[in-house]
């Protein structure tokens, strides 16, 4: 137990901003959670929590509440068979139920965790909160903008906790990079790229052919936003994280091109999202060539940022000795190229600027001392909701922040559905980001 609670105030530590904690809530303001007076108030007691939708992402959240101090599993709810039994293998102890209602009506519940298909969540998610209950439901939060803005207005009406799945708000790289960016580190940012690319057919093995859109709901337009809700939300809420600004308009195109097996969602994929000052956000996702992996990139006048890696780039960098300048220049042979009267134009290539580590910036800024990244935010993400199970405190920004990531994909899959450009619709807007 000890050492569970030092790992959270080394949190704090390895992504304390300049000028302490205090600054770090400000700039920060969901980690709020971690602070030592919420932790005073926390002491002794768990959250007691049940897991609805016990899959894969179910059974991963499980894993890390296990090794939450402040969290017991009460109940297990999954209306697959197999999938309860495993997580019943997980936690022996937690009641097991078929029907989430039924979860619901229990008193010995205090939080619910959602990790079902999309097209439940909002239904799970408005009734949860309805029945009292707080709730952390997985990313993204619904499969329609109606359905994001009836969750998010029941949230706002009930005054119950609510928790939406996204770990980069609390994985200890990005929340360096976002602070370097927001005092200035790579300047006036100017463009953000971000890619997913995989090569598998996001197929899972089925039992009966009965089953086929109970399984391989990714794969069906009516359970699922495909590629812009499975991986865009990530990767586009960086957006709204960066530049604290909304689009003003969404262009993008999607096919279904490779993966012709009877599914429905595209299987690749490209949006850009205009923002009024004339920056830009692409995403792009194929699952049919896995070469660039995954790459999410801010990019500054002086400077870029490889979120996904952690790593710092800036613009200038100390130039080779001239000696050593001319060497390189005959051994890439480039004088083969260009004319003796000198060139009009030379092609730019990419620069081969190693950048720095994020995290060796934060390990020099802590003196040396290990920085533990082998967490994606994930397990701190389940760990501040079961500090608000048992406050009953909401945390600030967080469902805000969600929400349009959720939205925004979602616009996304639109402008490419309708083949038309989407403008950012004045009925969807909240009180956060408002910059219309």
């Amino acid at each position: 137990m000890e050492s569970k609670e030092l790992n959270r105030r080394e949190f704090i530590k390895n992504i304390s901003v300049v000028g302490g904690s205090g600054l770090l809530f400000t700039t920060f303001p969901w980690l709020e959670s971690f602070a030592s007076s919420n932790q005073e108030a926390i002491k002794g007691e768990k959250a007691r929590i049940a897991i609805i939708g016990t899959g894969s992402r179910g059974q991963f959240h499980i894993q890390n509440l296990l090794n939450v101090v402040h969290a017991e599993i009460v109940a297990i709810c999954d209306n697959y068979q197999p999938n309860l039994d495993l997580a019943a293998a997980l936690c022996p102890k937690a009641k097991k139920y078929t029907d989430y209602r039924d979860v619901l009506q229990s008193k010995d519940v205090q939080g619910i965790l959602i990790a079902t298909p999309l097209h439940v969540h909002s239904i799970i998610t408005i009734a949860g909160l309805k029945a009292g209950k707080h709730v952390f439901c997985e990313k993204s939060m619904a499969r329609t903008v109606e359905q994001c803005k009836e969750m998010y207005d029941a949230y706002k009406q009930t005054g119950k906790v609510l928790f939406i799945g996204h770990q980069r708000m609390f994985d200890p790289k990005y929340l360096k990079a976002l602070e370097m960016v927001h005092s200035g580190a790579i300047g006036e940012i100017v463009g953000l790229r971000n890619f997913w690319f995989r090569n598998n057919d996001w197929r899972r093995v089925v039992p009966s052919p009965s089953l086929e859109r109970k399984i391989n709901w990714r794969l069906y337009k009516d359970s699922s936003g495909g590629l812009m809700t499975e991986l865009g939300t990530h990767q586009i809420q960086m957006g709204t994280w960066a530049l604290k600004s909304l689009p003003d308009y969404i262009l993008g195109s999607g096919d279904l091109m490779y993966w012709k097996d009877g599914r429905e969602v595209y299987d690749n994929v490209q949006v850009i999202y205009h923002y009024p000052n004339g920056v830009k956000l692409t995403f792009e996702s194929i699952i049919s060539n896995k070469f660039y992996g995954m790459g999410e990139e801010i990019l500054g006048d002086k400077g870029t940022i490889e979120l996904d890696k952690g790593k710092l780039f800036f613009e200038e960098i100390k130039p080779a000795p001239g000696i050593q300048q001319l060497v390189n220049q005959i051994e890439h042979k480039i004088f083969d190229v260009v004319p003796v009267a000198g060139p009009s134009w030379v092609p730019e290539t990419a620069s081969e600027n190693k950048g720095e580590n994020i995290v060796d910036l934060m390990h020099e800024e802590k003196g040396g001392k290990n920085i533990d990244t082998s967490d994606d935010g994930s397990k701190a993400l389940v760990s501040a909701f079961c500090d608000s199970v048992i406050t009953g405190k909401a945390v600030p920004n967080l469902v805000e922040e969600a929400y349009y990531a959720s939205v925004l994909s979602l616009l996304g899959l639109q402008a490419m559905d309708e083949k038309r450009i989407i403008t950012f619709p004045e009925e969807l807007k909240i009180p956060y980001l408002y910059n219309a």
